[in-house]
C-alpha cells in the first residue's frame, strides 16, 4: 500500500487543482496533509521537511528567475503602449493591396491576412511572450476584419489562438526560463544519481538558442498550412478587396515594424552573442520597452502603474506556485515517489524511448486540465531527473517539453488561449467553432514534436555551435 501513496498524492493534487482552488495553496496544502498523515502513521520522516527553508531561500536568491518579472514587464509595457497594436496593423498592411507600390509588390494575396497574423504572432512572441496579451490584441484588431472579408470563423479563430501561443517556444519565453531552472536542478540530481558531480547546468540561454530553430520551423508549418488551405479552398481565406486599403505609406509601416524589431534584436542578439545572460537581456528588454513606450508617446504614470501592478501579480503567482511545488516535490520524494518513477521507467518496454514517449503523452494529456506552469513545477521535477539520468540531452528535452506544453493553451476544456479569445470574440462566433479551429494547429504542433524527436539536432546544433 505504501508504494501507492505517491500515485495517490499526484491524483489528489490534480483533483484539488480541478476544483478551482488556488494552485500554490493546492500544491502546498496537499503536500502538508499527506505529510501529516504519513508522520501520524510513521511512514514519513519529518526530517524531510527540514529542507523547506533551504528550498525557499534558493528560490528567492535564484538569479535565473529574476528574468521572469523583467520579461513580464517588457511584454505588458509593449501591450499597454500600443507597440503590439502598431506592429499588427503594419504587418497587416504588408499583405494587403496598399497604395504607393505595396499592393503591386505583394498583390491581394489569398490568405494574406492569415499569413500576416502568423508573422505578427511570431514577432509578438519574440517581443512580448505573453499569450493572453497576444491573443486578445490580435483578436480585437484582426478578427472582425477577417470575418468581414469572408474568412471561415474556424480558420480565423484557430489562427489567432495558435499564433498567440508561439510565445511559449520562441525566445525570449517565460516558459523556457521556468523550464531552464527546473531542468537545471534535475540535471544536477541526475548527475548525483550516477555518482557524478560537476557545476554544469542547463542554462536558460541554451534553451533559448535551442528553441530558436524549432520555433521558426513551427512558424513555417503554420504558414504552409495557410498557403495550402488558401490554394485548395480559397473561399475559406479570400484576398483582401481593394476598397479595404487605407491611405498608409512606407513610413507608417516602418514606424510600426522597426521599433519592436530593434528590441528583439537587442534582447536575442545580446544572448546569442554571449554579451549578456538571459536575466541581463531581460533587463535590456524591460528598459527597451520603456523607451518604445516613450517613443510612442504612451509613457505616463498611469500606464507605468498599471504595468507594475500587472507584473507584480504575475510574478507573485509564479513564485507562490514555485514554493508550493517545491513543498509538494519534497513530500512526494519523502514517500519514495522518485524511486517509484525510476523503477517504472526502467521496467518500461522500449527503454529510454518508451519512457520519453510516456512522459510526452502524460504531459499532453495533463495539458487538457492543467496550466503549463503547474505541469512545469509539478511533473517535470519528478520525471526530469529520471529521464536525464537515462542519457537524454537536457537542451533537447527542454525544447520538447516546451513544445508539448504549448499545446496546453489550445486543448479544451481548459485551454487558456481559447478562454482569452472567447472573451473578446464577436457573439456570432460560436465556442464550438473556436474549438474546431484549433484542432489542425494542435496536430501541427504534434507533427513538430515528431520532427524534433526524429531530428534532435534541430535543438542541439545551434547551442553546440555557439557555446562549444
Amino acid at each position: 500500500m505504501i508504494e501507492w501513496i505517491p500515485l495517490i498524492m499526484f491524483v489528489a493534487v490534480c483533483l484539488v487543482l480541478l476544483s478551482g482552488y488556488p494552485v500554490a495553496f493546492a500544491l502546498g496544502g496537499t503536500a502538508l496533509l499527506f505529510a501529516a498523515g504519513g508522520m501520524a502513521t510513521g511512514i514519513f520522516n519529518p526530517a524531510d521537511l527540514t529542507f523547506v527553508p533551504n528550498r525557499l531561500f534558493g528560490i528567492i536568491e535564484n538569479t535565473t528567475l529574476m528574468a521572469v518579472p523583467l520579461f513580464v514587464f517588457m511584454g505588458v509595457m509593449l501591450e499597454k503602449s500600443r507597440v503590439a497594436e502598431n506592429l499588427l496593423s503594419s504587418m497587416g498592411r504588408l499583405f494587403g493591396p496598399l497604395p504607393g507600390g505595396m499592393g503591386r509588390l505583394f498583390g491581394p494575396l489569398p490568405g494574406g491576412m492569415g499569413l500576416a497574423i502568423i508573422l505578427v504572432g511570431a514577432l509578438l512572441a519574440a517581443s512580448t511572450g505573453i499569450v493572453g496579451a497576444t491573443v486578445v490584441t490580435m483578436a480585437l484588431l484582426s478578427l472582425p476584419t477577417m470575418l468581414r472579408q469572408g474568412y471561415q470563423p474556424q480558420l480565423s479563430t484557430g489562427l489567432i489562438c495558435a499564433t498567440g501561443t508561439l510565445g511559449q517556444i520562441i525566445p525570449p519565453s517565460i516558459a523556457l526560463v521556468l523550464l531552464g531552472d527546473v531542468l537545471s536542478n534535475a540535471y544536477q540530481e541526475a548527475q548525483l544519481k550516477q555518482g557524478l558531480w560537476s557545476l554544469d547546468t542547463v542554462s536558460v540561454g541554451d534553451l533559448f538558442v535551442g528553441a530558436l530553430i524549432p520555433g521558426l520551423i513551427l512558424v513555417g508549418l503554420y504558414l504552409l498550412y495557410v498557403l495550402v488551405i488558401s490554394w485548395w479552398k480559397p473561399h475559406l481565406a479570400p484576398a483582401m478587396p481593394r476598397d479595404e486599403a487605407n491611405d498608409i505609406g512606407w513610413g507608417d509601416i516602418l514606424r510600426g515594424l522597426l521599433p519592436p524589431l530593434l528590441l528583439i534584436a537587442a534582447v536575442l542578439g545580446s544572448i546569442l552573442t554571449g554579451k549578456a545572460t538571459p536575466t541581463e537581456a531581460a533587463g535590456v528588454g524591460a528598459f527597451g520597452a520603456l523607451l518604445l513606450a516613450a517613443f510612442n508617446r504612451h509613457l505616463n504614470l498611469a500606464i507605468v502603474g498599471e504595468v507594475v501592478r500587472s507584473t507584480s501579480r504575475v510574478t507573485a503567482m509564479v513564485f507562490m506556485i514555485l514554493i508550493g511545488a517545491s513543498l509538494f516535490s519534497l513530500v512526494f520524494r519523502g514517500f519514495g515517489g522518485e524511486d517509484a518513477v525510476h523503477s517504472l521507467f526502467e521496467a518500461m518496454p522500449g527503454g529510454v524511448i518508451g519512457a520519453t514517449l510516456m512522459v510526452m503523452l502524460l504531459i499532453f494529456l495533463l495539458g487538457f486540465i492543467l496550466d503549463f506552469i503547474e505541469i512545469t513545477f509539478v511533473v517535470v521535477p519528478i520525471v526530469g531527473p529520471v529521464l536525464l539520468a537515462m542519457g537524454l540531452d537536457p537542451v533537447w528535452l527542454g525544447v520538447m517539453l516546451a513544445l508539448n506544453l504549448q499545446t496546453s493553451f489550445l486543448t479544451p476544456p481548459f485551454g487558456f488561449a481559447l478562454f482569452y479569445l472567447r472573451g473578446v470574440a464577436p457573439a456570432e462566433v460560436r465556442t464550438a467553432q473556436i474549438y474546431q479551429g484549433v484542432v489542425p494547429f494542435i496536430v501541427i504542433q504534434l507533427v513538430m514534436l515528431g520532427i524534433l524527436a526524429l531530428f534532435p539536432q534541430l535543438a542541439t546544433w545551434l547551442p553546440a555551435m555557439l557555446y562549444p
